[in-house]
């Protein structure tokens, strides 16, 4: 049997232009020749709706949707993902499910049983966990419908407590029970930098413990936080893959289940290049989907705003983006010349707003005020505030974007200032500890210099008095990074940091920043995930706690 693989870009409520590119691509896939198309989960509304899915006339219309690219399935089916209304008294209003296609109309409804409520998922708060387990036939073939975390029963459970499983209910056995010839999965998986093997290991685990073929169609493309890299594959039931789509782009296939030859895979590719892809389709599809072309930044001459400002224009073009250069008495001259520098070599229009005399102005208005009180943090954070409200001004009167630049290790432990250098629609290193902030950089670098060397090597700096350098008030990046990847991304306590040989009191010191600056993180824009722990909804803290360390 010949089936298509429809890897597409969603747009979440966009239901004519979701239902449009389903249909196109039916069409495309009967002209091939394919018995069956593809999607990927919840395609006709995109993934993830969040409250959307409360309100009823979203789902009538998704629904009316699905009936519409019904019609098209004539001479072929297909496997739509999308939600449902659950017609029991009890539970949840909607179940999450593939509606099977045919002869013009909805043949079957198949829905998902094993529900996320971790990580950026929570899918337990709008949907119904599914309890019935039945097959498609089709040509002769008995197909099993799973949906994403259907396929995910044997993941291993990232948590501190001993759990074999995270489920209790195994779909896949379930179905295999029926003796099923070919098992398909709607997903819609976010990327994150390991992601990519973890979903080949279930994949694999799964055929060969089963002794079934599996394909699994992802989508690509990215919603606000969420990065979805598609990478679509069928694997043989010894584990084998048949055939790989590409990633970060929409893609298309046929694959026949009875070709034992056909082993076509994408080339492997580096950590960073999969986030400088995640970071640029990230930034291009917050801004196409949002209906913003422009974006601005405050380019400092630092490594942070240089690589904001490098992956902002492969993702919008030079002529969508411009920069303020905001010194004040404290910048140096060679950051100065690192930000022109890297303006001119990229084609960037920027423009030069010192600070200074605005800085002076606010001081002379709160002389009075602060009178016998000692120059401090206020008077830094001033410099940062007058950026961020020219910023600000310039983007509103342009209809731009404010991109921030801040990244994880700053947002970690509160290295920032609210209203001033947090500002922003879209923060983009946000999930990049600052040794990823180097190490995207010298990939960025890796043919040819394109950020200013001098902005990779100097010591970091806010540049908001004189001599200030990061490592003043926190221990080296290498250091600090190494504690809070252990202690935000692995959730380990502070004693297991201890045990490891860290330093105790730089580890209670770090641990104390991250926990106290809650409030900073939960005003900060949205961050583009590109690791398994961002901050945001994927990291979910109280503000106000005390909790003993």
């Amino acid at each position: 049997m010949k089936i298509a693989l429809a890897q597409l870009n969603y747009h979440v409520g966009n239901f004519p232009d979701n239902s449009a590119r389903i249909i196109a691509a039916i069409l495309k896939a009967k002209v091939d020749g394919a018995d069956l198309v593809v999607f990927s989960e919840l395609s006709v509304c995109g993934y993830y709706p969040n409250d959307l899915l409360e309100r009823l006339e979203f789902i009538r219309e998704a629904l009316a949707s699905i009936e519409k690219i019904a019609e098209s399935c004539i001479g072929i089916a297909a496997l739509v993902g999308g939600p449902s209304i659950n017609p029991s008294p009890k539970g949840k209003m909607l179940f999450n499910s593939a509606f099977f296609l045919q002869d013009g109309a909805i043949k079957s409804i198949h829905s998902k049983t094993l529900l996320p409520t971790y990580d950026v998922f929570d899918e337990y708060r709008h949907f119904e966990s599914n309890m019935e387990f039945n097959l498609i036939e089709l040509n002769g073939c008995k197909i099993a419908v799973t949906i994403c975390e259907d396929l995910w029963y044997n993941q291993k459970v990232m948590s501190t407590f001993s759990r074999e499983n995270l489920y209790a209910t195994s779909p896949i056995e379930e179905y295999c029970r029926q003796n099923p010839d070919l098992m398909i999965n709607l997903s819609a998986s976010p990327f994150s930098y390991h992601q990519e093997r973890w979903r080949k290991d279930i994949l694999i685990e799964n055929a060969v413990k089963y002794k079934i073929p599996i394909i699994y169609v992802n989508q690509v493309g990215a919603q606000t936080e969420l990065v979805f890299d598609g990478g679509s594959v069928m694997v043989d039931k010894n584990g084998k893959m048949v055939k790989e789509l590409a990633y970060f782009s929409e893609d298309f296939a046929i694959v026949d289940t009875l070709d034992k030859e056909l082993y076509e895979i994408q080339p492997a590719t580096e950590t960073s290049e999969k986030i400088y892809q995640a970071l640029v389709m990230g930034i291009s599809d917050y801004f196409r989907k949002s209906g913003f072309r422009k974006a601005t930044l405050g380019l400092s001459g630092g490594i942070d705003s240089a690589l904001t400002l490098v992956l902002a224009v492969k993702a919008l073009g030079a002529g969508n983006v411009n920069v303020l250069l905001m010194p004040s008495q404290y910048s140096s001259d060679h950051s100065i010349n690192d930000a022109v520098a890297l303006a001119d070599r990229l084609g960037v229009k920027y423009e030069t707003l010192p600070i200074h005399e605005i800085t002076l102005a606010f001081e002379r208005t709160l002389a009075e005020t602060f009178r016998n009180l000692p120059s401090d943090l206020t008077e830094e954070n001033i410099q940062a505030r007058v950026r961020g409200t020219l910023l600000m001004a310039f983007s509103n009167k342009f209809g731009h974007i404010l991109l921030n630049t801040s990244n994880k290790s700053e947002a970690a432990v509160g290295y920032g200032t609210l209203y001033g250098d947090m500002n922003g629609g879209l923060s983009v290193l946000g999930d990049l500890y600052k040794t990823e902030v180097y190490q995207l950089s010298r990939f960025i670098n890796k043919y040819e210099e394109i950020i200013p060397e001098n902005s990779i090597l100097k010591p970091p700096s806010a540049e908001l008095r004189p001599g200030q350098k990061d490592s003043d008030s926190l221990p080296e990046y290498e250091l600090l990074d190494a504690i809070l990847f252990q202690y935000i991304d692995q959730m380990r306590s502070v004693q297991d940091l201890i045990l490891d040989g860290f330093d105790e009191t730089i580890v209670r010191k770090v641990v104390a920043l991250v926990n106290r600056n809650e409030y900073k993180r939960f005003q900060a824009p949205p961050t583009l995930r590109i690791s398994s722990k961002a901050f945001g909804f994927g990291r979910k803290m109280p503000i106000v706690a005390r909790y003993p360390l």
